[in-house]
């Protein structure tokens, strides 16, 4: 794949954040949308911007990919109107904040399904056609998460290591075939992520440093088109991977342990400072 324009894309998690960056740059540059997430209304407002703005061809298919079967069933929704994927970006997913004890055990299924079971779900059945045809690929979003282990966000970064070394593998297997995997890992980005992990409405997205949704979408088409296996979006978020080579593993978890412990009593107390707390 040499550019985007005429490759129908499947986005998954396209009504806000990352996911709708993705389908805005894939419509400037000439792709067919499939856009799918829970929120019907944040899709068409999405699809009616990008018809507006770049005479896109969208097709809105509003499901839940946190529901066991939701894969198939979206599946089934694009073969009945007769398309195929060429790019599939697994980009749907969600994290929580807290101690392991302290979040409940739906959430926890919910983040594997959605963060892990979907993602190689719909892998699996986009990928049969793409090989046979010998192009296209999978954008996998991943996380800077996936590089160290997380306390107080455990089964979140745990999920994100399944999905950056999935994604590797993947591509070992797929790297004659025609097709392309890649694993997009961002770090500290400004959407509604940090107001799910935290249920806290509007957390994070006035913190500086964070990269925009629009610059991590960017990268992502980038480096899908130079082939790249990898790709952490930002500098600064580069110098996890000098973690290992300059502290020992339990040194690293204890770090991060006390970082995050020290957000998430900020968290809690910012819940308790609320008029409605």
């Amino acid at each position: 794949m040499k550019n985007y324009k005429g490759v129908t894309a499947l986005v998954t998690g396209a009504s806000s954040g990352i996911g709708k960056a993705f389908a805005e740059d894939l419509a400037e540059r000439g792709a067919k949308l499939i856009i799918t997430a829970r929120s019907e209304s944040g899709l068409q407002a999405v699809a009616a911007d990008l018809r507006a703005r770049f005479r896109s061809e969208v097709v809105v298919i509003p499901l839940d990919l946190g529901q066991p079967g939701a894969s198939a069933r979206l599946m089934e929704a694009v073969h009945s109107q007769g398309l195929t994927v060429d790019l599939l970006v697994n980009n749907a997913g969600f994290g929580k904040w807290g101690a392991f004890l302290d979040i409940e055990p739906p959430s926890n299924a919910e983040m594997i399904q959605l963060n892990v079971t979907a993602l190689v779900e719909l892998t699996r059945l986009c990928l049969p056609g793409m090989i046979a045809r010998r192009k296209g690929g999978v954008i996998n979003v991943a996380s800077t998460a996936a590089f160290v282990p997380l306390p107080y966000a455990a089964v979140y970064s745990a999920a994100k290591t399944f999905v950056l070394y999935f994604s590797e593998a993947l591509w070992g297997e797929t790297r004659d075939s025609g097709v392309h995997v890649l694993a997009l890992c961002p770090g500290g980005t400004a959407s509604n992520f940090a107001a799910v992990a935290s249920d806290l409405p509007g957390a994070g997205t006035g913190r500086p440093g964070l990269d925009t949704a629009e610059f991590v979408a960017s990268e992502g088409l980038k480096s899908f088109l130079r082939r790249k296996t990898v790709v952490i979006t930002g500098k600064g978020n580069q110098r996890l991977l000098w973690l290992p080579r300059l502290m020992s593993r339990k040194q690293i978890v204890v770090a991060m342990g006390d970082r995050w412990k020290a957000v998430v009593d900020q968290v809690a107390a910012a819940r308790k400072a609320r008029p409605d707390a």
